[in-house]
C-alpha cells in the first residue's frame, strides 16, 4: 500500500510541475506577445503559419519529430528570417509538449521509478552533456544515429514478423535495465542540443528493453517538457523570434496536439509497434541523408 502511494504521489508531483510549468510560461509568452502587439510581422501569414504548427504538431506525438518537417515548411513558405527559426520553433512547441506530456503521463501507466529516472537523465545529459555534444562533429552524430536507427528498425521489423522476439508489456525497468535506459536517455538528451531529436531513439530504447510501446509517450514527452520551457523562456527575452508566426503555431498546434494525442490512445498495440517501425525508418533516412549531404559539402 505504502509503494502505491507513494508512485501515485511521485506522478501528482510530476503533473503538478507541469501544469506549474504550462500555466507559467503561457503567462511570459502571453506578456510578451501583448507588449509588443505593435510589432507583429506584418510579412507573415497567420493562417500558412497555423497550419504548418498543425500539421508539425499532429505527427509530433507519434515520434517523427517536429523540428526538422517545421523547419523545411517555414524555409519553403519564406514566413519568417532564417535567423528567427529556431526560437519560433521552441516557442511555439513549448505549449504543445507541455500539454503532450500531461495527457499522456496521466493516462499511461508508467512505474513511478521508471519515470523519474528516464526524465532526471534527459534532463542532466541535456546541462551537462551539452558542452561534450557541441565539440563533436554533427555529421558523425547523425550518420552514427542514422545507421543505429537502420539496424534497431530492422531488428524492430524481425521481431513484429516473428523471426527475432523483442519488445514486451512491461510499464517498468529495474535493476541493470533501468540503469542502462537512464544512461542511454541522459546521451539522448545531450544529443538534442546538437538537434537530435529524442522522441524517436526513445521510444526505439523503450521497445528494445521489453516495455510496452505506448510507455515510451510519457517517457518522451517529459524530457522534453521539462527541457523546452527554459530554452524557450530565453529567446522570448532576447525577442529573438517571430512573434506572430510563433503565436499561430502554438495555436493550432496545441489543438493539433489534442486530436492527435486521442487518436494515439485508441490505436491497438499492433498498429502502434507498426508505426514504431515506420516512423524509425524515416528518423534513419532523415538523418543518413543530412549527414551525407553534409560530407558531400564538405568534399567540394
Amino acid at each position: 500500500m505504502k509503494d502505491r502511494e507513494m508512485v501515485m504521489n511521485i506522478t501528482t508531483i510530476i503533473i503538478t510541475l507541469l501544469v506549474i510549468l504550462l500555466i507559467g510560461y503561457a503567462a511570459f509568452f502571453a506578456y510578451d506577445l501583448f507588449k509588443h502587439k505593435e510589432e507583429f510581422e506584418k510579412e507573415t501569414n497567420f493562417w500558412i503559419t497555423g497550419v504548418i504548427g498543425a500539421i508539425v504538431n499532429f505527427f509530433d506525438p507519434l515520434g517523427i519529430g517536429a523540428f526538422a518537417p517545421q523547419t523545411a515548411l517555414l524555409k519553403f513558405t519564406k514566413q519568417t528570417r532564417d535567423k528567427l527559426i529556431p526560437g519560433t520553433m521552441n516557442v511555439a512547441n513549448t505549449i504543445p509538449v507541455l500539454l503532450q506530456a500531461l495527457i499522456f503521463t496521466t493516462i499511461v501507466k508508467v512505474e513511478a521509478l521508471t519515470l523519474v529516472v528516464m526524465l532526471v537523465a534527459a534532463m542532466l545529459g541535456a546541462i551537462l552533456g551539452a558542452g561534450v555534444i557541441s565539440r563533436m562533429s554533427e555529421k558523425k552524430i547523425r550518420l552514427v544515429m542514422g545507421f543505429a536507427l537502420a539496424c534497431t528498425a530492422l531488428i524492430m521489423l524481425a521481431s513484429l514478423l516473428g523471426l527475432f522476439p523483442i519488445g514486451g508489456t512491461a510499464i517498468g525497468l529495474s535493476g541493470v535495465k533501468l540503469v542502462f535506459a537512464g544512461i542511454v536517455n541522459f546521451v539522448l538528451g545531450a544529443l538534442m542540443t546538437a538537434g537530435v531529436g529524442l522522441y524517436n531513439p526513445c521510444m526505439v530504447l523503450v521497445y528494445m528493453l521489453g516495455m510496452s510501446p505506448d510507455v515510451a509517450f510519457p517517457i518522451m514527452m517529459g524530457s522534453c517538457a521539462f527541457l523546452m520551457p527554459p530554452a524557450s523562456v530565453k529567446f522570448i527575452k532576447e525577442g529573438a523570434y517571430n512573434r506572430k508566426s510563433a503565436l499561430s503555431m502554438c495555436i493550432f498546434g496545441s489543438i493539433a496536439t489534442l486530436v492527435a494525442s486521442i487518436l494515439i490512445k485508441s490505436l491497438p498495440l499492433d498498429v502502434l509497434k507498426w508505426i514504431v517501425v515506420c516512423v524509425t525508418v524515416y528518423t534513419s533516412t532523415v538523418m543518413l541523408r543530412a549527414g551525407l549531404a553534409k560530407v558531400k559539402g564538405a568534399n567540394n
